[in-house]
């Protein structure tokens, strides 16, 4: 690859990058100040907390959240380099900007709280989930929960945001006495933690089947050359009372084929054990290619 390719597709990534920033911020401030703020619905986190002390002093949430993410960047440069800190400092500034930019519209699309906490947890879900797609924050908790994966890999973005802006909304509550506004505020997170890993892994488009079975030879001829049309692979299997050796299929498809290789297994033994679990972000043939992703 020439010199010049190699440039024009990172600056492709780079403008790609901050296109995507951009607009998750533009969902992030409308969810949050179109329908969460009006019907006091905290977010969590550092805007969470931004929103306590507006409640008591009148101060400007978006400026109050980027004095508070000061120290907490610090941190993510030392932590995750350069390239990380600014993309986390525009979603972080350009988010704060536009919430109290949206609070100067005064508009308010509903009033019916349930309304306000899902279709906002909607929205802005998906602005955080584009930011983080990408690789950035919106700055606060974002930056906490980035560090916190590191040691605990296993658990989904969302799931780790979702427990430590619990504990924001639990002051939220306590501090202000508005307990039916942290119940709202709870469903809120919860839907928006959803979204966010909807947008960060997919869908469960697809399962991962394991297949034992006495017909291995049949029942991996059919995968391979039948209408399924899927690879398989043989993994040895010991069974550990028996101690006998098997042979362990284990093949991926689309969930819609679950059906047709449950008849296809069952046509040819039916005392198959047969297992299927989820699996998220499959890259290969047959699936979305590697190469494609950002």
């Amino acid at each position: 690859m020439r010199m010049k390719e190699i440039v024009d597709n990172k600056a492709e990534r780079i403008v790609f990058k901050y296109i995507v920033i951009l607009l998750g911020t533009v969902f992030y401030a409308a969810g949050f100040q179109f329908f969460l703020y009006p019907n006091s619905i905290t977010s969590g986190g550092v805007t969470g907390t931004a929103m306590i002390i507006n409640q008591l002093t009148g101060f400007p949430v978006g400026v109050l959240t980027m004095i508070l993410n000061i120290p907490l960047f610090i941190i993510a440069w030392r932590h995750f380099g350069l390239d990380f800190l600014l993309g986390s400092l525009v979603g972080m500034g350009v988010s704060s900007i536009l919430v109290d930019v949206f609070a100067g519209f005064g508009l308010v699309l509903t009033h019916d709280a349930m309304l306000a906490a899902v279709i906002g947890g909607v929205i802005k879900g998906a602005g955080l989930g584009m930011i983080y797609y990408v690789g950035a924050t919106t700055g606060g908790m974002d930056i906490v929960v980035k560090i916190l994966r590191r040691k605990l890999a296993s658990v989904n973005f969302g799931t780790i945001m979702l427990a430590l802006d619990t504990i924001i909304i639990g002051i939220y509550a306590m501090v202000l006495g508005r307990y039916e506004s942290a119940m709202y505020s709870l469903i809120a997170m919860y839907v928006t933690t959803k979204v966010v890993d909807l947008v960060l892994y997919g869908i469960d488009n697809a399962c991962l089947c394991y297949i034992i079975s006495e017909k291995t030879a049949e029942i991996t001829r059919e995968i391979v050359s039948g209408p399924l049309h899927r690879g398989v692979t043989l993994l040895d299997g010991k069974g550990a009372y028996s101690g006998t050796h098997r042979d362990v299929l284990m093949c991926v498809i689309k969930r819609q084929q679950i059906g047709q290789l449950k008849r296809l297994v069952k046509a040819y033994d039916e005392k198959a054990f047969f297992i299927v679990t989820n699996a998220k972000n499959v890259f290969g043939n047959g699936f979305e290619n590697i190469s494609e992703v950002r």
